[in-house]
């Protein structure tokens, strides 16, 4: 490999959301979904290009920005995105907030499939909706659909959306086309559309493939939006850029009018010149990097398999979020997470954050150098077996 991954880069005093929101020293995050590893050196390059220059200004969106998410999505994914489909904003989440406002009213119902990215809940009820779940199937290690359970729900005339998650934080799943493609005829027999958030897209491991909902049908691409960003891929999640991919021009209006009214519609000189980066030269980069990711998940699944059999992991299929089931424990996600910081000062995500059927679970970034990895896993040993029984 090319890339260091396994170099060990100390990040706490840089303000980092995910080190230095703690001030106890020798805590080690595992827990929000951003990277310990340096950013693509294509990337670094072009942002210090972009510094050299000395002026940071507004922005505007250039050509080749536009090119560069079209061809990167037309190359890896077979997606054939057009310019006038893309909005850009400064996040996943904002963006999210933003087409829910859009697109429905006070009162209106909103699919989720928990357990799900806990942002999702936010998102709905700050707009006035009301959340409603489609909970996922738990069973041999991992989690399906419960179509009947969606089909019953979204033939409610006051269920206007499903917000989906592809691939799916925490459980990692990776949906397969044919559970895309039975969702997309669910949605549109009984009228409800779907916001598909697809930011987890590029981390996919051997096996798996990632459709793009949108681009499965016409008919699922005019009834849909979708946002995508580099972030998690590429680790830019303080750089602030994303997009919103919706060919559907009378909801895009809607849309953008409400980026613009929600203050999103700017983005840094910084993102801008990443994503470009990012998508135009970092393939090679990314692909090392699902490789360690992957050897992490092993080594991880080994480890639990030798020294903490009686806890199932769910199968890793995309994203670097690893799904713990703690249930033998017979105590709160709440409650293990708190144990866990407090005793060996690890901190990791509690389940129940991503509803109700997430109790019992803990999440698990892997996404650091092996040795972090394995210093995690130690701790998270040393607490568990004591607390089994």
């Amino acid at each position: 490999m090319k890339c260091n991954f396994d170099e060990i880069i100390p990040r706490r005093g840089t303000n980092s959301y995910k080190w230095d929101t703690t001030k106890e020293e020798n805590v080690l995050p595992m827990w929000v979904a951003d990277m310990d590893f340096r950013a693509a050196p294509v990337i670094v390059e072009a942002l210090r290009r972009r510094v050299e220059h000395g002026i940071f200004g507004y922005a505007s969106v250039p050509d080749t920005y536009y090119e560069a998410i079209i061809n990167w999505f037309d190359r890896r994914h077979a997606w054939q995105i057009e310019k006038e489909w893309i909005i850009y904003t400064t996040g996943v989440v904002p963006a999210l907030s933003a087409i829910i406002k859009a697109l429905t009213s006070p009162q209106d119902k909103v699919l989720v499939q928990t357990p799900v990215y806990n942002c999702f809940f936010s998102s709905i009820r700050n707009n006035g909706c009301e959340v409603i779940t489609n909970p996922l199937i738990y069973r041999d290690g991992t989690y399906q659909i419960d179509f009947s359970d969606l089909e019953k729900k979204s033939a409610d005339p006051s269920m206007k959306f499903l917000l989906l998650c592809n691939p799916h934080n925490p459980v990692g799943r990776v949906w397969t086309k044919r559970e895309l493609n039975r969702i997309g005829e669910i949605c549109l027999r009984n009228d409800v559309w779907v916001i598909a958030d697809e930011i987890h897209c590029e981390l996919v491991y051997p096996g798996y493939i990632y459709t793009p909902f949108a681009s499965i049908s016409p008919e699922f691409l005019m009834r849909s939006v979708t946002c995508v960003s580099p972030s998690k891929a590429f680790n830019l999640a303080g750089l602030q850029i994303a997009n919103i991919v919706c060919a559907n021009a009378d909801l895009r209006i809607k849309i953008d009018k409400a980026i613009n009214i929600n203050e999103v519609c700017d983005v840094n000189p910084f993102g801008i010149e990443a994503l470009i980066a990012a998508y135009n030269e970092g393939k090679e980069w990314l692909e090392e990097l699902k490789y360690y990711l992957w050897i992490n998940y092993n080594y991880l699944k080994a480890y639990f398999s030798e020294n903490l059999p009686q806890f199932p992991v769910t199968m890793l299929e995309g994203t670097y979020l690893v799904w713990v089931d703690c249930s033998v424990l017979k105590r709160s996600s709440i409650e293990i997470v708190h144990t866990l910081l407090a005793e060996e000062k690890l901190q990791v995500n509690n389940g129940s954050l991503y509803g109700k059927n997430g109790e019992g679970f803990i999440r698990i970034n892997i996404a650091c150098p092996r040795q972090v990895l394995i210093e995690g896993l130690n701790r998270l040993k040393r607490v568990l077996i004591s607390h089994i029984g």
